[in-house]
């Protein structure tokens, strides 16, 4: 979290990243403006650690999915349109199912939900731009604008968690195991397909490194700012 949002910091400045990851062990992270104190409501997860996420949205059981960030300035294709940004990566994101024999669709604003209180899990809700393999939702993404930049978070369910037994994966919708690496890779390539955007690899610089070693020790790592609602 710490490292994304560095990349926010940096697109301030005209850079702009895509990032790919998964977890080192399962984690729960909550949506900016969550109250830690929900997270008691979902039992599973009890036993992860939590972080909260600079983006806003529902709690996410990082374990077996994918999670993505793309951090970008003012004047990037389609920055400025939240809903816009959102169905570019999922539009994406449906062609590279398309290689596991899977049929993807974005929410239609008809099928959204609204609740009288909101599911605790981000997969438990359903928005316009979510994206959907028949009924079950298989991605979902947030934002948080900073200074003329923007930073988009989403996560891709790949497999079943035991610390969220109730969402599917896609593994479970494709009836075969699905390989992240691929599916990452896949994604990558229909994203520039989309866009023609020139995508190299790339890391952080060493000023980077040490900010984001300062988020962690000050924000990310620290109890205070993960139960500070």
């Amino acid at each position: 979290m710490a490292v994304d949002e560095v990349l926010l910091e940096s697109a301030a400045h005209g850079e702009i990243a895509l990032r790919m990851y998964q977890w080192s062990g399962p984690t729960l992270s909550l949506g900016y403006f969550q109250s830690s104190a929900e997270r008691q409501q979902h039992t599973p997860s009890l036993g992860c650690p939590l972080v909260r996420r600079a983006s806003g949205g529902g709690a996410i059981l990082h374990d077996r999915e994918l999670t993505y960030s793309f951090a970008a300035p003012a004047g990037t294709r389609n920055w400025h349109d939240h809903r816009g940004l959102v169905d570019l990566f999922h539009g994406a994101l449906i062609e590279a199912l398309a290689d596991w024999g899977l049929v993807g669709r974005l929410c239609p604003p008809e099928e959204s939900r609204r609740y009288p209180r909101e599911p605790f899990l981000c997969f438990a809700r359903r928005a316009a731009g979510d994206l959907l393999v028949g009924d079950a939702k298989i991605a979902g993404s947030a934002q948080r604008r900073s200074r003329g930049a923007v930073l988009q978070h989403g996560s891709v369910l790949v497999d079943v968690s035991p610390h969220a037994p109730e969402l599917i994966g896609l593994a479970q919708l494709a009836n075969r195991p699905v390989d992240v690496t691929q599916l990452a890779a896949r994604w990558r390539e229909s994203l520039a397909a989309a866009t023609g955007w020139q995508l190299r690899p790339a890391g952080l610089d060493a000023q980077q490194r040490q900010r984001a070693a300062e988020l962690a020790e000050s924000r990310y790592g620290r109890a205070e700012w993960n139960h500070r609602r």
